[in-house]
């Protein structure tokens, strides 16, 4: 898919792996419509990629509430026309175990809120942001992308009932939606992150950030500009479609 001039939402486009992927795509000729709940972040991120010389403009939007979505996806097609892309990158985490337990007894269950906290953002939001996407690029009659950002917890990872279960979730929408929209030229795609610098990982103390990076064979994180490389990747291959893109450094050989 040609980028130049074409509208690409990207959710969660304020910070980190989103800003990352704004560079990338903007830098190949896109018009970004950044959404974030964070107003100050989303205008940051704008002035940043208007020094770089790109075009974007940003949306607040809670990507778990329906009308908020609505409104958000409205809001772009008035200002900047509808989108040709979408990358469904926002994400939250609640870690915690199932059951922790000490000498027979329990001393904490992962609480439904952290659970739906996590579901509602990693899974309804994908969902709904994917299903207003798809919709604009049907209406419009110009065929599309849309790249959900998964993971590779979504295999199962400790601590990450909820996380996990979502990105797995977010794997499966992908495939389904490759399915369906096929016949609307809408390709849908993958990428799903090893662990990478980020401000979450940042807050990592640094004995835990040496053994994590140990156990990956580059011995070393990821960049954000590694997963935007292989967002853009799906973007630029016109037969790339209904699959996930493991970028991990080697962790899941």
């Amino acid at each position: 898919m040609k980028l130049d001039n074409s509208v690409i939402a990207i959710t969660g486009g304020g910070r980190g792996l989103g800003l990352a992927m704004a560079h990338m795509l903007g830098s190949r000729g896109a018009t970004l419509a950044l959404l974030d709940r964070d107003g100050d972040s989303l205008d940051n991120a704008v002035g940043s990629l208007h020094e770089a010389g790109i075009t974007s403009r940003g949306f607040i939007v809670n990507v778990a509430d329906e009308g908020s979505v609505k409104q958000a996806f409205a809001d772009i097609a008035t200002s900047l026309g509808p989108v040709k892309g979408l990358v469904n990158n926002a994400g939250i985490v609640r870690d915690g175990l199932l059951v922790k337990a000490r000498d027979g007894r329990v001393e904490k269950t992962l609480g439904l809120e952290q659970w739906q906290q996590v579901i509602d953002v990693n899974l309804t939001g994908v969902f709904l942001c994917g299903r207003e996407a798809a919709a604009q690029m049907v209406e419009a009659g110009h065929g599309g992308v849309i790249v959900n950002i998964s993971s590779i917890s979504r295999a199962g990872n400790m601590g990450q009932s909820n996380y996990a279960a979502a990105k797995a979730g977010v794997a499966a929408l992908t495939v389904t939606w490759a399915k369906e929209l096929a016949r609307q030229e809408i390709r849908v795609g993958a990428v799903a992150p090893g662990f990478i610098e980020t401000e979450m990982t940042a807050s990592m103390r640094d004995d835990v950030l040496d053994k994590l990076a140990g156990s990956i064979p580059q011995r070393r994180l990821g960049q954000p500009d590694d997963i935007a490389q292989s967002v853009a990747f799906i973007f630029d291959n016109d037969y790339f479609t209904g699959r996930v893109i493991e970028c991990d450094g080697g962790l899941r050989l």
